[in-house]
């Protein structure tokens, strides 16, 4: 319901009832700019747009807070978002306020500090920050839609794979109880804290196969047990040569053999966090004189193992516990054959062919 009357004093009155029912008015000169006004708000009313005009009062920080409290979010998810939003000069503003021009002034700062791929975590934490005040009605459009952000290198430039010689230089520079630690690592594929999860019953020795069904995260001082990143639970399939580490490694420090005990340990028998693992991890480095490589590289290095062996996407995703193939693609496009690399080894085998042809040929004659 709308309507325009004139008061008193000259001015006209447009008031309306939103969806809920509740009334809200604003005085004009003119009449035409009344009907206007109250045309506008009809239109966003009946295409679902409308907002309540007190709503985006509330400042950014305020709304983040109210709204962080809803999001299911593992602990260190919740670390990265408060450490975005903290960053944002935006945070007093009211989200009526908040214009594209802020969000642009906030990331042509960063540019002068941090490297494009921080920069893309934080706008895009920021962003959900703003798309959920869309969905809650509070502000009608999001302000950091379409921002310009600095250019990422190329995941193929970025990215780091060791090669078959740093890998045997790590292997031999790791202590004797962490070196099948980093060896699932480098020949599953396991993520940091996957391998920390490990238990004894994961590891299926006849199959030669692990159970990858948790990962350990640090939450606080505690150590949180929690399931695969992406909900990536997963069977592995082991070489054999693994297998014949991890035997050792359970007969050496798990003598037991009780399935609930962790595969690597502390001395009290606690699992190795994350802050434990990174620090065996640049012992490991130090000693093998490899100071660059990243433990998850090692990951990338089994990646382009499997994808050098022929294996195909699907098979790589479920090996390393992708969400989706689109996620592999996306992170390892690169290392797969090009139709042109596939055209060169037909022709050099095309070549072989044809000269071993000519050889024999030539010795019957």
């Amino acid at each position: 319901m709308a309507s325009i009357t004139k008061r008193g004093n000259g001015l006209w009155r447009a008031r309306y009832r939103d969806d809920v029912e509740k009334e809200h008015a604003k005085h004009f000169d003119r009449k035409v700019d009344a009907q206007r006004w109250l045309n506008e708000v009809t239109a966003s009313l009946v295409t679902g747009s409308y907002v309540d005009p007190k709503a985006g009062s509330v400042t950014f920080e305020r709304f983040y807070a109210q709204w962080s409290q809803r999001q299911v979010w593992v602990p260190s998810t919740r670390v990265n978002a408060d450490h975005a939003v903290a960053s944002v000069p935006f945070a007093q503003v009211p989200l009526k306020s908040l214009r594209r021009s802020h969000v642009e002034q906030w990331v042509k700062a960063m540019t002068k500090d941090l490297a494009a791929t921080t920069i893309h975590t934080r706008v895009a934490i920021v962003h959900s920050v703003l798309r959920g005040a869309v969905a809650d009605r509070v502000i009608p459009v999001d302000p950091s839609e379409g921002v310009t952000l600095p250019r990422r290198r190329r995941r193929e430039a970025a990215m780091q794979v060791p090669s078959v010689e740093q890998v045997g230089r790590i292997l031999g520079g790791a202590d004797d109880d962490f070196r099948a630690f980093v060896a699932l690592c480098a020949f599953a594929g396991l993520r940091l804290g996957e391998a920390a999860g490990v238990q004894v019953g994961d590891v299926d020795f006849l199959r030669r196969q692990l159970a990858v069904s948790r990962q350990l995260q640090r939450d606080g001082r505690e150590v949180a047990i929690r399931p695969p990143k992406y909900g990536s639970e997963r069977v592995v399939y082991l070489p054999e040569q693994l297998v014949t580490m991890l035997s050792e490694h359970v007969a050496t420090y798990r003598s037991d053999g009780e399935p609930g005990r962790w595969l690597f340990a502390d001395l009290g028998g606690r699992p190795l966090h994350n802050n434990a693992v990174t620090y065996r991890w640049r012992q490991t480095r130090k000693a093998a004189g490899i100071p660059s490589i990243r433990l998850h590289d090692l990951r990338h290095f089994y990646a382009s193992g499997l994808i050098a062996a022929g294996c195909d996407v699907v098979t790589v995703q479920r090996a390393l516990g992708h969400s989706s193939a689109t996620t592999t693609l996306n992170t390892y496009s690169h290392l797969w054959p090009t139709a042109e690399d596939r055209t060169r080894a037909a022709a050099g085998e095309l070549w072989t062919a044809a000269l071993a042809d000519s050889l024999r040929t030539r010795e019957v004659h």
